[in-house]
């Protein structure tokens, strides 16, 4: 982006000779739309297309041309460049956007675990039918939302040209993601997942690195590696830890370490969109619905094609399969007379699957701008955060318990990693 300049002159001769002046007064930058306020008693000011402006007023810096008052003679009628850095305001601007993208996207996944517990006290039985709901219920809703939103202009025949094999790999990523998630936590015990989860992190920084080339600097690295570090000790705070694998097999961590690994190549892939549709687009913002349709589409696709695999995984066999889903669909709803132990829904399972959606496009959001690992750090600022949470009684969860001294050491390195990875970077000073 650079630099803009703002070249000026005297609207039209005067009677009097003008004065020598070589600079103005003051000049504010203001608001994101790379704007000036000029400032000098008696001048006025108008653009090139003859739009006059008085003393005070704002506006665009392109070509402004200002009329002097008649004072002292002037030596000649010299072009006077103002130089206005448009830069520091898109990056004031869009940091501010981020810092809001990044609180709204921690609160929505707070309350997306949280509601996902609570949505599994009536569907405890048939957490394998709410998985299946989101995924195939997602695609339904993201394509009605993107063809309103075609059918309303703001999404455009060139957008909807973006390549898909890029959407493509990121179904099948997320659909091997998915089958190895469920796969290896079959086989884990409860406090090994989401410790395993935070590889997500490390994998991140290392294929953006790889595919987007990206540069971290040091504070960076240490400090996502903090935060991963202080989420273990708070997930793993109250468990023995010595014992948790030794009587499980090497495969199934594996297999757990190889979901996070799609589920990071799968977000890498979005950002990568987003940054070659920028150049696709000249310049213009993909449209997040997008990305998540056609995400979801091939998402759902691939988990249909590993669906056999799938339910058998979750100690269903897909002889059977048709009747769970009867089930589950009778206890979402909470009807039948055969229907026991659903209190709470469809309340609860319908609340989680609306915040569920709205945090996944407030995540995408922010990937779109700013990168998919600072979305993945308001992500797993969330865990300790949820599990606090559920530690309290809560609505069909009314037994509360106490966490360790760990819990709160853990959260505050995780709290010290946010920090030195957010730290400002030294400015780069070009000659």
């Amino acid at each position: 982006m650079g630099f803009s300049y703002a070249s000026w002159m005297p609207i039209s001769p005067s009677p009097s000779p003008l004065p020598n002046y070589s600079s103005i007064n003051e000049i504010s930058l203001r608001s994101s739309v790379s704007t000036v306020l000029l400032k000098y008693p008696g001048f006025r000011y108008q653009f090139s297309s003859g739009i006059s402006f008085s003393s005070g007023d704002f506006m665009d810096y392109n070509r402004i041309k200002i009329s002097y008052p008649q004072k002292k003679p002037i030596r000649n009628n010299k072009f006077i460049s103002i130089r206005a850095s448009s830069e520091q305001i898109r990056s004031s601007t869009n940091n501010r956007r981020i810092i809001v993208g990044y609180a709204v996207t921690v609160v929505l996944a707070v309350a997306n675990r949280v509601l996902y517990k609570l949505a599994l006290v009536p569907l405890k039985q048939y957490p394998f039918f709410l998985a299946q709901v989101t995924t195939f219920g997602y695609v339904a809703i993201y394509f009605s939302i993107l063809l309103a939103r075609y059918r309303a202009g703001i999404v455009n025949d060139e957008m909807l040209a973006v390549p898909k094999s890029r959407f493509m790999a990121i179904g099948i990523l997320e659909a091997l993601g998915v089958a190895a998630g469920m796969s290896s936590g079959a086989m884990l015990p409860g406090p090994a997942i989401p410790i395993l989860n935070q590889t997500f992190l490390v994998w991140q920084l290392m294929l953006s690195t790889l595919i987007l080339g990206r540069t971290y600097s040091f504070n960076q690295i240490i400090g996502c590696l903090l935060v991963a570090s202080g989420v273990v000790l708070a997930v793993a705070s109250g468990s023995n830890d010595s014992q948790m694998l030794t009587k499980v097999e090497f495969i199934w961590p594996a297999l757990m370490l190889a979901s996070s690994a799609f589920q990071a190549g799968a977000s890498i892939i979005k950002e990568f969109v987003f940054v070659d549709a920028a150049s696709r687009l000249k310049g213009k913002q993909l449209d997040i619905f997008v990305v998540n349709s056609f995400g979801s589409g091939f998402q759902a696709l691939f988990v249909l094609l590993f669906l056999p695999l799938l339910s058998n995984l979750k100690g269903i066999p897909f002889s059977q399969f048709t009747s769970y889903l009867r089930s589950g669909a009778a206890c979402f709803l909470n009807i039948g007379p055969t229907t026991t132990g659903c209190d709470g829904a469809p309340l609860l399972p319908l609340l989680f699957i609306c915040v569920n959606m709205a945090f996944n496009i407030s995540l995408l959001n922010l990937v779109k701008i700013s990168s998919a690992v600072v979305a993945s750090l308001s992500a797993t600022l969330s865990v300790p955060i949820s599990i606090y949470i559920l530690t309290l009684p809560l609505p069909y969860i009314p037994e509360g318990t106490s966490l360790s001294p760990f819990f709160l050491f853990g959260s505050v390195i995780l709290l010290l990693g946010l920090i030195l990875y957010n730290l400002p970077q030294p400015a780069k000073h070009s000659s």
